[in-house]
């Protein structure tokens, strides 16, 4: 396959960037678009020009660094798969191809294709976690739970906090990723301990983060890699008024 790429390249946050007109050859259908990129860079480095900056780790679609914008949409065309999952097979011989970083404010570009997520990590800190001592695997093994509550917490628990959410929504929403983290914490005995406040100090941080509001489009839940569901907002907002109903006791 050859095809012609328009990449963004942006030296950092505080420097103009614009779109690169680039050309790759002979790339296998069967090469990740991460593999492709690869091969641009291998060829930009032979010629002794900057490689294009992505992020990337695992390449399995478990770590959720490599979120990019392809053809104005977050990973890519193939639905339920993240940007390293994404195949060439899924284009055309001789397409154009619009590649960029992920546009939200608190997304500020580190470099070309790379933004900067430790928004997502405050927020994490701010409520994500579980204090109390749950043992090891046969504790948890031993604890009793519905089956129904065990699907959905696992269901929300396999977001990758890659921002595909918020890339794909127009207000900048990180609701999706809020409320997969809410939920699944919501949903175990394990979570309980925090249950009544965390959902608020996540939600006030995401506010402070610069995220914009839930609208709901369902955009999130259309490009997220692991399509979770658009439900989990609603829990988030139960979870959400629940604290303002035992606190006005």
């Amino acid at each position: 396959m050859n095809l012609t790429l328009e990449v963004w390249r942006q030296e950092n946050s505080t420097t103009p960037g614009g779109f690169v007109t680039y050309t790759v050859r002979d790339i296998s259908p069967d090469a990740s678009f991460l593999e492709m990129l690869d091969v641009l860079n291998d060829d930009l480095v032979r010629k002794g020009e900057e490689p294009v900056a992505f992020d990337h780790d695992c390449r399995e679609g478990i770590c959720g660094s490599c979120g990019i914008m392809i053809d104005g949409r977050a990973h890519g065309p193939q639905k339920g798969v993240a940007t390293c999952e994404l195949r060439m097979r899924c284009f055309n011989d001789g397409d154009r191809i619009v590649v960029e970083p992920f546009r939200a404010k608190p997304f500020p570009v580190i470099r070309d294709l790379i933004v900067d997520r430790t928004s997502f990590d405050r927020i994490i800190q701010s409520g994500g976690f579980v204090s109390v001592k749950t043992g090891g695997a046969p504790d948890a093994n031993a604890i009793p739970i519905a089956k129904n509550a065990v699907d959905e917490a696992f269901d929300a628990a396999t977001c990758i906090g890659c921002g595909a959410c918020v890339a794909a929504c127009k207000n900048g929403s990180a609701s999706l990723f809020v409320a997969a983290k809410v939920s699944h914490l919501a949903l175990l005995p394990q979570g309980q301990a925090e249950r009544d406040t965390r959902v608020v100090s996540m939600v006030a941080k995401m506010d402070l983060e610069g995220f914009g509001s839930c609208s709901n489009t369902y955009a999130c839940e259309a490009e997220c890699p692991k399509e979770i569901s658009v439900s989990n907002i609603a829990r988030m907002n139960r979870e959400y008024l629940r604290f303002n109903l035992i606190t006005q006791k």
